[in-house]
């Protein structure tokens, strides 16, 4: 049974701390009674009556067609020390964001194209945790690893509002 609410956990889980989305949703798919693969970086797509998961290297276009689908969707993410929350909490609303990478797009953008396509946006948060450490090991630094708990728990607060 298909939920209406979608955690998107991004980034490259073979970085470090660039994986605490995958981390992330690694704990809420125990949450709702499933056991993912224990290869960070693998393809993750969960249906359940409670919340669906979703994990993917970045963010793209065609994401625009699967969050139109939803009443709400939460983007997870790590960030640097450019943002000074340890965990970063935003509503989102539809904008389009210019990248100077062609590989990058925004959570933002992605919920304009949903908008303008589809005619529909979904309540959008964007969660990050801080990143500390980007090498390429699959473990998490220890900062991180503590703040993927708490980012975790607020998450799952949010589902079950």
């Amino acid at each position: 049974m298909k939920s209406d609410t979608l955690i998107i956990g991004y980034g490259n889980a073979d970085r470090q701390d660039d994986g605490a989305g995958w981390h992330i949703l690694k704990t809420l798919a125990e949450h709702v009674g499933y056991e993912i693969p224990h290869d960070p970086g693998e393809f993750i797509e969960i249906e359940s009556s409670t919340v669906d998961l979703l994990f993917i290297l970045q963010i793209y276009p065609e994401l625009a067609e699967t969050i139109s689908h939803y009443k709400r969707v939460c983007f997870v993410d790590a960030h640097t020390a450019d943002i000074p929350d340890a965990i970063s909490w935003i509503e989102l609303t539809p904008e389009y964001e210019k990248s100077p990478l062609t590989h990058h797009m925004s959570p933002k953008t992605v919920l304009s194209i949903s908008a303008t396509i589809y005619g529909h946006v979904p309540e959008a948060v964007l969660v990050s945790v801080r990143g500390y450490s980007f090498q390429f090991h699959r473990e998490l630094s220890p900062q991180t690893a503590a703040l993927t708990k708490v980012a975790t728990e607020k998450i799952w607060g949010w589902i079950n509002h």
